[in-house]
């Protein structure tokens, strides 16, 4: 064959190459549509949500403006170990897109060989009337090889459509991952705080029960208090004791889980406790589209869907031929006995081809690994639409837990008040004569736990903001300046 008529068989390859480029395949891709509530339906002009998951979110746990929060967060996304895998699983998946994209384009190598052999004279005659002889030779090749797959039924395309959208689920999942270490580490902070003063509130009726203790003492010893009395006021003050060990042994535990997710073993690890209030501030609602593009978790379970829409691209290109050009361009090389030789005119060689194969019977594994494929699509859709759900709820739980939380803080602080009131009365009257002590334990015993509740639920409105938060996607300064109505907050 001459050169020519390698180039014209080089350009009718490459013709039919390009005429088949756009046909692949398997079903194009479609975002299935999500179910939204009425009342969640944004006034017009409205847009379709695409997903902005992998944006800047800013560092939404400065605006509760607690400064040794701030850097607990930074070392966790430094050190957190969980992170650190969802970070490597998405280099892992970038580099696979890279993988499959490489089949897009030729395998390109150079080939070298130096064989010295012996030929056998009693080999098999190739001419009856010619005898063998027995040869000692060398054999040096040197050349170029090229390989390539004609994608002309899409399957490589396919591949990385789906490889791409793997690698963009993997890039959803690791910031769903540093929104939950963030959301979580915050959780665990603030039940640290809340703890902090639910002890200082023990603590302070402790001392007080130990001081009315001691003037209960001397009344019973001067003949004044009865034994009723004393006994009564000592199993209070144990009961507070009691309450405060178990009020400690909880906060070391939720400050050895902050110390896990900051990657530090738990027995070097301690937060100075404080009571002081850290700012609880004003979030924002956005609208199902801004919830749908923030929430990393939503983002993944839609490129999940886009990649198991491509292996049914990839499955269902198993049921025409493969075709591969061996190589697409000639096999120049060069092959001589002598070294001397090997780059002369004559030692010079090529060879091209083109082989195909098509499957005849492989008793119906084609069409299951199709309806597998299939299959996984569905369990995709469905997994994307309860993943949608879900967000919807925690969108609600977090915003009727705010203002639920708001109105219980107002009435657990007046009955803070009201108790103490109460119990100043029944201290007079009691010290005056006039009462029982009685009166005085169990007016005590109501302030203390009118103050714990009132405590809890304010370490539950900072927890339920960081769980707005995470069920906004993190961080809403945007939000902020379309300004959407706020909950009601303190």
């Amino acid at each position: 064959m001459r050169l020519a008529h390698w180039r014209e068989l080089t350009v009718f390859g490459w013709f039919v190459l390009i005429s088949a480029a756009g046909c692949a395949v398997g079903p194009d891709y479609h975002r299935p549509a999500a179910e939204v509530p009425p009342s969640w339906q944004p006034e017009a002009p409205w847009h379709e949500a695409e997903p902005s998951d992998a944006a800047l979110k800013g560092n939404w746990w400065e605006l509760f403006q607690d400064p040794a929060l701030n850097p607990l967060v930074e070392r966790a996304l430094q050190t957190n170990q969980t992170l650190r895998v969802a970070a490597a699983r998405l280099d892992q998946a970038r580099s696979q897109v890279t993988v499959a994209k490489s089949s897009l384009y030729p395998d390109i190598g150079l080939q070298a060989s130096a064989v010295r052999s012996k030929n056998s004279a009693n080999r098999p005659l190739s001419a009856y009337a010619t005898p063998n002889q027995s040869t000692v030779q060398n054999d040096f090749t040197v050349g170029p090889t090229v390989n390539y797959e004609l994608d002309l039924f899409g399957r490589v395309r396919r591949q990385v459509e789906g490889f791409r959208a793997a690698a963009e689920q993997a890039a959803a999942d690791f910031e769903n991952t540093r929104l939950m270490l963030t959301a979580q580490l915050a959780s665990d902070y603030f039940t640290l705080r809340e703890l902090d003063a639910e002890i200082d509130v023990v603590n302070h009726s402790l001392d007080l029960e130990r001081d009315a203790l001691k003037f209960i003492t001397s009344r019973h010893d001067l003949g004044f208090a009865t034994g009723l009395d004393l006994a009564q006021q000592q199993a209070l003050v144990q009961s507070s004791a009691a309450q405060l060990e178990l009020l400690r042994l909880q906060r070391a535990q939720n400050e050895h889980a902050i110390a896990t997710l900051l990657g530090t073993p738990a027995p070097g690890f301690s937060i100075r406790p404080t009571t002081a209030p850290a700012y609880l501030p004003a979030l924002p609602l956005g609208l199902p589209s801004d919830l749908l593009q923030r929430r990393p978790d939503v983002a993944s379970a839609e490129r999940a869907m886009a990649a198991a829409n491509a292996r049914i691209g990839v499955a269902r290109a198993a049921y025409f031929p493969t075709i591969q050009l061996t190589p697409l361009v000639p096999n120049i090389g060069w092959e001589s006995a002598a070294v001397s030789s090997l780059f002369n005119a004559p030692s010079q060689l090529w060879a091209a081809g083109l082989s195909a194969t098509q499957t005849l019977f492989d008793a119906g594994r084609t069409t299951a690994n199709v309806h597998i494929a299939e299959e996984d699509y569905t369990a995709a859709v469905a997994t994307y639409r309860q993943t949608v759900l879900s967000a919807m709820e925690e969108v609600e739980n977090g915003i009727t837990g705010l203002s639920s939380l708001d109105r219980a803080a107002t009435q657990a602080n007046a009955s803070v008040e009201s108790a103490q009131r109460a119990f100043d009365i029944a201290n007079d009257r009691y010290k005056g004569g006039v009462a029982i002590y009685l009166d005085v334990l169990t007016a005590q015993q109501t302030l203390l736990g009118n103050q714990r509740q009132a405590v809890q639920i304010h370490g539950q409105q900072y927890l339920t903001a960081v769980f707005l938060v995470k069920a906004l996607g993190g961080g809403w300064q945007e939000l902020e300046a379309a300004g959407q109505r706020t909950p009601a907050g303190n």
